[in-house]
């Protein structure tokens, strides 16, 4: 059998098995695309209401579905159960009569250099701590307490002023650790004064501990102190006449400098925020 009868009778098999397609160009046999019609922006003043109660700082948006099937959640009055609801910022929400508010809360933790004041602004154009923290959040962050603009170490920020409140508050006496370094090694019997409570403006500071640095020279300290008192670690040395050099706070309330270096700062942990939460 020649070629060209072959390849023939090939073409009829195929054509005769249905496994023969003839490709057709015609215009009128291309596939159509669907023209995409552009989708119009999200409203930022309208969001899902159970995101509205998870930023609150209620529960979280898994939770919060659960409080509005169960008729929890009430918007300008009415009690909402429908999934999927939308609200807009402006509505009055309550979760069983407590009044929410939308913003999502943050807390960024700060580990501030030497020469940045704590504060927004400075008058004198100094660098300042908040400038460092400028691209973690859209929403205004404010420092838990303050830190002297020569005094180096943790510092928290958050929009959550209950929880600012509460941290600031002298009833509390949150858990600070600093490193200290002075000009002159100190003295045993002045680190004994510290230890058993020294008078500063005719009352008397407690401290938790305070000891040598390991391995350093004389001139290093450590101290644990609780007290809220304005630059007080400051004032304890300069009632014994030591002059401080290097301030660090290693550790606040619980929250530590490890894997942040200096200048940086980092979002708090969902266990950290609860840790804090816990603090009446």
């Amino acid at each position: 059998m020649g070629r060209s009868e072959s390849n023939e009778k090939g073409r009829k098999s195929g054509r005769e098995g249905g496994n023969f397609r003839k490709k057709s160009y015609a215009r009128g046999n291309a596939p159509i695309k669907k023209k995409q019609q552009p989708q119009k922006p999200s409203d930022p003043n309208v969001i899902r209401l159970n995101r509205y109660v998870a930023n609150s700082g209620v529960c979280s948006r898994r939770d919060a579905d659960i409080y509005i099937a169960a008729g929890n959640i009430t918007v300008n009055g009415k009690p909402v159960t429908e999934m999927g609801h939308k609200v807009k910022l402006t509505d009055t929400v309550k979760f069983d009569g407590r009044l929410l508010n939308p913003v999502k809360r943050e807390y960024v933790l700060l580990n501030k250099p030497k020469d940045f004041v704590t504060s927004g602004r400075d008058e004198h154009g100094k660098r300042t701590a908040v400038g460092l923290i400028s691209n973690a959040s859209k929403t205004e962050l404010k420092p838990v307490g303050k830190l002297d603009k020569d005094t180096t170490g943790l510092i928290l920020f958050t929009n959550d002023g209950e929880m600012t409140k509460r941290l600031n508050s002298p009833k509390n006496g949150l858990r600070k650790i600093y490193h200290i370094e002075l000009t002159k090694p100190l003295r045993s019997a002045d680190l004994k004064k510290i230890q058993d409570g020294l008078p500063v403006d005719e009352k008397v500071v407690k401290v938790q501990e305070v000891s040598f640095v390991d391995n350093a020279p004389k001139n290093q300290v450590g101290m644990e102190i609780y007290s809220s008192r304005n630059n007080i670690v400051r004032r304890i040395f300069e009632e014994l006449d030591y002059e401080i050099v290097k301030l660090d706070r290693v550790v606040y309330a619980g929250l530590t400098k490890k894997d942040l270096p200096r200048g940086h700062w980092r979002y708090l942990t969902e266990q950290e925020v609860i840790n804090l939460g816990m603090i009446q």
